[in-house]
């Protein structure tokens, strides 16, 4: 296999990953949405309203996210660099603002329980330190050499 075909199925693998977690984090809010929004609706709680208004506020920078996503798989071949360039600078700032709305759910967890609040909070943080560990760039003069045997 030549170095170019895997880093695009490198790529790939890693465009896979982000639409599978927008997609579990899409199906979480909708969940929250509509449970939440019904006991809300039973009993107003105003901490419940501003976590219920963060969640409603991305869902639909979740949505354009999988219409960018699905546009640049269709006509990636075709699109001028600079178009593509934009189209993933829109892909990334539809990614933050969606997760953005885990602030709404830590709200929701909180106002639930205080001790799974700052369970979910306290971890969330220790996940994003971990994964920005491991996924740093790494420098290909820094891999072991194979052993020979």
């Amino acid at each position: 296999m030549s170095e170019e075909s895997v880093n695009v199925e490198s790529r790939t693998s890693s465009q896979d990953k982000r639409w599978t977690i927008m997609a579990a984090l899409l199906g979480t809010n909708t969940a929250l949405m509509l449970f939440q929004g019904i006991e809300q609706a039973r009993e107003y709680v105003l901490i419940r309203e501003v976590a219920l208004a963060i969640i409603a506020a991305a869902l639909p920078f979740q949505a354009i996210y999988f219409l960018i996503y699905t546009f640049v798989l269709e006509h990636e071949q075709r699109l001028p660099p600079e178009r593509l360039r934009k189209l993933e600078l829109a892909s990334a700032l539809c990614q933050v603002v969606s997760y953005g709305s885990l602030i709404g759910v830590a709200m929701m967890w909180y106002n639930m329980s205080s001790w799974v609040g700052v369970s979910f909070i306290a971890s969330s943080i220790l996940a994003i330190f971990l994964i920005r560990d491991v996924m740093a760039p790494v420098d290909v003069g820094e891999s072991p050499a194979p052993d020979a045997a």
